[in-house]
């Protein structure tokens, strides 16, 4: 009997992996070994080790279809603990924003979790040539991430490090990324005011804070005459020649220092 009891209990002893999946889906550009973030928690009370899937579907409203099936590695999971990993995987080209869907399997069979993925082309910043009409667009960067984005798309660029800004007379500028408040050189602030007394759409990406700065909005616009300059922080824009919605977020800033909104409080559901 007791042996009997030892089997059952050995028998129900087992590690159980569960994907933690995150509120919003990650996005990547196509291509090779795009970066995806993988949390995977152990349940069960016994150590994990066993060889991980990744299956990946292209997805719409209405159908799945498999895109690829490929291991991605063998895992091990202590019991009850949770391990961060990531995943270089391949995604196909796409033309505009495509959903992908990530299943995770346990030896090929026993699925543990899924990934949403949200897949962009590379050339979104395209959309910043339009917004500069016949004109090229200002930048000002010193840590040379937004320059070589718009040389390989064919988008002509003035580079303001060189000149006063006051010079420029495009209808676009972009002021940084900076890795700090030294990169920023003495009036700046004072010739982007200019700058924008002559019309011209500014943004304006901030360095890091110092740790004892006050906490600022992640983004404000100043108007001036019939555009504004809009003051972003940096976290909005992080990694901007690889990332997605920092891309995505750039455009975004673009046209509201070009047609400047006011302020208006968040639309709320209708209670019932």
């Amino acid at each position: 009997m007791l042996l009997v009891m030892a089997c059952c209990s050995s028998g129900l002893a087992r590690a159980q992996l569960e994907i933690i999946t995150n509120d919003e889906p990650q996005c990547v550009f196509f291509g090779e070994a795009r970066k995806i973030a993988v949390t995977i928690h152990n349940h069960g009370d016994i150590n994990f080790e066993d060889e991980i899937h990744a299956r990946i579907f292209q997805t719409s409203s209405a159908t799945a279809v498999l895109f690829s099936e490929n291991p991605w590695k063998r895992l091990e999971v202590p019991a009850d603990e949770t391990v961060l990993e990531s995943a270089a995987l391949d995604f196909p080209a796409v033309n505009a924003e495509t959903k992908f869907l990530v299943q995770w399997l346990e030896n090929s069979n026993n699925v543990i979790g899924t990934t949403e993925v949200l897949v962009y082309p590379t050339n979104l910043l395209a959309e910043l040539k339009p917004l500069a009409g016949d004109e090229a667009i200002g930048v000002f960067d010193p840590q040379n991430q937004l320059k070589p984005v718009l040389k390989n798309l064919n988008i002509d660029f003035v580079n303001l490090e060189n000149s006063d800004l006051e010079n420029f007379s495009g209808r676009l500028a972009v002021i940084g990324p900076f890795q700090s408040k030294i990169q920023m050189r003495d009036g700046l602030a004072n010739q982007i005011k200019a700058l924008a007394k002559k019309g011209a759409a500014i943004v304006w990406l901030q360095p890091p804070r110092a740790g004892e700065e006050k906490l600022p909005p992640s983004f404000y616009s100043v108007p001036e005459r019939q555009t504004a300059v809009v003051i972003v922080q940096p976290e909005i824009v992080v990694d901007l020649p690889n990332t997605p919605q920092s891309q995505l977020n750039l455009i975004y800033f673009c046209k509201l220092a070009l047609h400047p909104q006011s302020p208006v409080l968040p639309e709320l559901s209708t209670q019932p």
